[in-house]
């Protein structure tokens, strides 16, 4: 289904105009960012198998009530997030195939509504691996138009092997490029297009009469920032995204990140300045010409480390990020 305008649904309504069709940016690039990009590629490959080779069997689903009735659910990849009530559930992303059963059983716990509806926050598949099983269950999945296209068509693998499409059932029937609004157990639910920021088919979840902002990847509460450039991202659509988010938040607003605990307003603020901090450092090092490799020895976010929550090697990839998007700008 492709809503074009003004629908009701049940009890949600779309409030929205929708392209009728989807044409993938062309990113051109040079010789020099094809080794980086190449290895951006690679490393979601290998997210994708690690995660068909994982064991699963030991992870446990925590569940947090954050409001009255509104939960989060923890697991293994990216926060889940749950509306509750007469209507029925409203879930933000799905994490692993091989969970669905956990999520779903955590779920009923919870509320004996049936799970109606979930939106995909971005195209990874620790936020859309269950949609397949979602979708047999009967549950209507909702993504950026930018998302289905990618779910549909992905990237090639580490040695050009054409990529495997989702199948049917794990396709988003429900697909916008501008705000949709939402009306469900007594809320009001902005799906609130982030163009081209962790990647290109970002939607910020804003519960209204909550107070609750759900960003996805484009903002993690542990770890550097990751553009997936070979997924459509950039350091300008990241920043965006971040100013859109902060300009929404007030002094009580909770921000549940895609991983990480939930923070404030400040916390954002934080982010992004760590963001153009980085960026104003690895500037000048491009004009001078340095090499990737230079770039990476310097050491850049040594003052960073202690304000990072495990920051693991997230901190050299960032740089090479960052990189990336200041080569490709010149």
């Amino acid at each position: 289904m492709n809503c074009r305008k003004t629908a009701t649904v049940s009890v949600i309504k779309f409030a929205v105009e929708l392209p009728g069709y989807f044409n993938p940016e062309v990113i051109e690039m040079k010789n020099w960012t094809g080794l980086v990009f190449g290895a951006l590629m690679a490393a979601s490959m290998v997210v994708v198998v690690n995660a068909q080779q994982q064991d699963f069997s030991a992870t446990e689903i925590k569940t947090t009530k954050v409001g009255d009735n509104f939960y989060t659910l923890e697991g293994q990849g990216g926060m889940i997030g749950v509306l509750a009530g007469p209507d029925g559930v409203f879930m933000v992303d799905a994490q692993y195939a091989q969970l669905t059963d956990k999520i779903v059983a955590a779920i009923k716990k919870v509320t004996p509504s049936p799970i109606r509806y979930m939106v995909n926050t971005h195209v990874h598949p620790d936020h859309t691996g269950g949609n397949e099983n979602l979708g047999k269950l009967g549950v209507t999945i909702f993504s950026r138009e930018q998302l289905r296209y990618r779910l549909a068509n992905p990237n090639p693998g580490a040695n050009g092997a054409p990529g495997t499409p989702a199948p049917a059932a794990a396709l988003p029937v429900v697909t916008y490029d501008q705000k949709v609004t939402l009306h469900m157990n007594g809320e009001v639910i902005e799906l609130i297009p982030i163009r081209n920021a962790h990647t290109d088919g970002d939607t910020l979840v804003h519960f209204v009469n909550h107070d609750i902002l759900m960003t996805g990847d484009y903002y993690r509460s542990i770890q550097y920032p990751n553009i997936d450039r070979a997924n459509g991202g950039s350091l300008n659509g990241m920043l965006d995204g971040l100013a859109l988010t902060i300009a929404l938040c007030g002094p009580n607003t909770k921000v549940i990140p895609g991983h990480g605990g939930t923070v404030d307003r400040a916390a954002l603020v934080a982010h992004r300045d760590l963001i153009l901090a980085l960026r104003d450092k690895v500037a000048p090092l491009v004009k001078q010409g340095r090499t990737l490799e230079q770039v990476t020895a310097a050491k850049l976010t040594a003052d960073f480390e202690s304000k990072i929550s495990m920051p693991g090697t997230t901190g050299d990839r960032f740089i090479g990020q960052l990189y990336a998007e200041l080569q490709a700008a010149k």
